[in-house]
């Protein structure tokens, strides 16, 4: 199936101008995946994908979280037909890549600014939007099965080894994306050089409505894509001025949330919230202080209760999103910092988990 190079997002930008510079070429792939029950069937990754080399011009900028720098896009095609949109930010000479898992709501090029700065320390990234988020296919805030995300991950990690196979691989999860990224090291396992977890959702710092709540456990039965808002409160995402104002703004983010995956969501929490068989992959988890969405203090009971390969760093007085927050070059030094501590190449086979 060939892909057809025209006026979407597979090289358009937000704005839709005319000024992008874009080269694409066709690529086929047919990575290798494991057997595991819970992967993605290995037919589904033999998909065309489009690659071009993209960057949004100052001018045109309007998103102040975004930042003018090169990256290519890419997309796969998952289990159920979507289409997922996935970027890369290369390097000249990356010493390592890290893969992006985004948070609630929202999508990958809300964290242009954190691909710059490892940009700068000579770390590619690779991103991707979930299914039913930012602007890859499928119903908005819906996944029919929970898994479903965590075979995202596993489509992420190929990406990650297939355009890097000889550095080491991170994968970064902030908020809903650190709890699939806990999800996915504990029950996948994935041999990598380590994870980075912000703010993961285990409990929320608010006590969710719980007429929305039961609404959604009886709905989930009866039409599990039957939707409510989400009730994240905008306020507490960052002390910086101009981050909820432009996430509002943001024509990418959608506050949609269906009973399927709110209910799941609470049900994975809950299990985090109670897990103590260690996570074998080395992890930084952090959380700010003074996160009012996801609470804190499951992050470091978590911790507490999972010590080995898990280092914990809280972050007093900071808000939910770290990498957007005043003190965001002292989270990132901090981040670069233990990362450079696990620069270890590992020996990856089957090239997938």
């Amino acid at each position: 199936m060939g892909a057809k190079i025209s006026a979407s997002w597979d090289v358009g930008c937000l704005t839709g101008c005319e000024h992008c510079s874009v080269l694409a070429r066709r690529r086929y792939r047919s990575p290798r995946l494991s057997r595991d029950e819970d992967i993605p069937n290995a037919a589904s990754a033999k998909k065309d994908q489009i690659e071009v080399d993209h960057q949004y011009p100052n001018k045109l900028y309007f998103l102040p979280y975004l930042y003018p720098m090169q990256y290519k896009e890419f997309h796969w095609t998952n289990d159920n037909g979507n289409k997922i949109y996935a970027c890369e930010w290369p390097v000249a000479n990356p010493r390592a890549v890290v893969g992006l898992i985004h948070g609630l709501g929202e999508h990958v090029h809300r964290y242009d600014g954190l691909a710059e700065r490892f940009a700068a320390a000579d770390v590619a990234v690779v991103g991707y939007d979930r299914q039913g988020f930012g602007r890859s296919e499928g119903r908005r805030g819906y996944a029919a099965q929970f898994r479903e995300f965590l075979d995202e991950i596993a489509r992420l990690l190929l990406a990650c080894e297939n355009r890097y196979p000889d550095l080491p691989v991170f994968l970064y999860g902030h908020s809903m994306g650190g709890q699939l990224l806990l999800r996915y090291l504990i029950r996948r396992k994935p041999d990598i050089s380590g994870a980075i977890v912000s703010a993961p959702h285990i409990r929320t710092s608010f006590r969710p409505n719980p007429v929305i709540v039961g609404l959604g456990k009886v709905m989930r039965s009866v039409m599990p894509t039957f939707a409510q808002n989400n009730q994240l409160d905008l306020s507490q995402l960052s002390r910086n001025p101009a981050i909820a104002p432009a996430y509002a703004a943001d024509p990418l983010v959608h506050q949609r949330l269906t009973s399927q995956t709110g209910i799941d969501m609470l049900e994975a929490a809950r299990h985090l919230d109670q897990y103590a068989d260690g996570v074998e992959i080395p992890t930084l988890l952090m959380h700010g202080g003074k996160d009012g969405i996801t609470d804190p203090e499951a992050s470091r009971e978590f911790a507490a209760r999972n010590p080995d390969q898990l280092t914990f760093k809280s972050w007093p007085g900071l808000y939910h999103e770290l990498h957007h927050e005043p003190e965001r070059e002292e989270v990132f030094a901090f981040v670069l910092s233990w990362m450079e501590d696990h620069m270890e190449a590992v020996n990856r086979w089957p090239k997938s988990v």
